[in-house]
């Protein structure tokens, strides 16, 4: 019986090299691509760390064509100019993907990582409020809680009006218009988060009224208290609807609350967002 067992584990002419198993850096290339094409952007980048043949698949210009705005080139020479020159579609989707900051630094605009949608941040000093140059009532306040370092603080008024105005092409699709508000001003002590709500008055005794306008005849209105102080609000103005991919959209908005009865004041004003609709649980990541 050991002799027998000998002959299957005895080997008269030496080692023989071992036969290693099919794995994933043995597939083609092209194939590679073609299953990364059916993947998020952020897998994608993810898979590319796997091994060299994802690695080299992940920058195939198809894959990434398929993952941009159908008017990208538009939305690229809007913000871009003609500064990116020929950079391949991975490179210009990286470059979108970033806070890109135009019109004087007053909007900002980036894709959403995950879907390509298109969003858009508009600075307290890209919009119209009346009475910001007397400081009676407003002022610009400096802080790490915006994107933009600055938010408006409103101390009192009577007459209380924010206008805004953006011309840009948004790709095909419906998106939301947002004020992000906040009563009380938020300052820090001691490395914590304080709010002072002592200047907070007048926002319950009138609703505050929302309202949107579009070239091409879209329209709407809402009315809403302001609450919650102390914290960063989201104030849903309107939604819009794009069709047309090859021409820019102009909206108008606006907020109001126009009642000379009463003062109101204690109000922060950061900026107003433009998101893609059906994403606002994607809003927390900006508070």
């Amino acid at each position: 019986m050991g002799a027998t067992f000998s002959l299957f584990t005895s080997n008269p002419y030496g080692s023989l090299p071992s036969q290693s198993k099919p794995g994933l850096g043995d597939l083609p290339e092209s194939c590679v691509a073609l299953i990364l094409g059916y993947m998020e952007p952020v897998k994608i980048c993810k898979l590319a760390r796997l091994n060299r043949a994802f690695r080299e698949a992940s920058w195939a210009d198809f894959i990434w064509e398929s993952k941009l705005p159908s008017n990208y080139r538009i939305l690229v020479r809007k913000i871009f100019g003609d500064s990116l020159g020929n950079l391949g579609k991975r490179e210009i989707y990286a470059r979108l993907c970033r806070p890109n900051t135009f019109d004087g630094g007053t909007k900002k605009v980036w894709l959403d990582k995950n879907t390509g949608g298109v969003c858009m941040s508009i600075s307290s000093k890209g919009l119209a409020i009346t009475g910001i140059d007397d400081r009676r009532y407003w002022n610009y306040i400096p802080t790490e809680e915006s994107r933009f370092r600055t938010i408006a603080y409103l101390q009192q008024i009577w007459w209380f009006e924010v206008d805004g105005e953006i011309e840009f092409p948004f790709p095909p699709g419906t998106y939301s218009i947002f004020f992000r508000l906040q009563l009380g001003k938020a300052s820090k002590r001691f490395g914590r988060r304080m709010c002072n709500v002592e200047h907070v008055h007048g926002w319950d005794i009138k609703p505050v009224r929302f309202q949107l306008w579009t070239s091409d005849c879209q329209s709407t209105t809402s009315h809403c208290f302001l609450g919650e102080p102390g914290k960063w609000s989201f104030y849903h103005v309107g939604d819009f609807v794009v069709e047309n991919q090859n021409a820019a959209t102009k909206i108008k908005f606006s907020m109001t609350q126009i009642d000379c009865t009463h003062t109101k004041g204690g109000l922060c004003l950061d900026s107003v967002l433009v998101y893609p609709s059906g994403f606002r649980e994607r809003l927390s990541v900006f508070r």
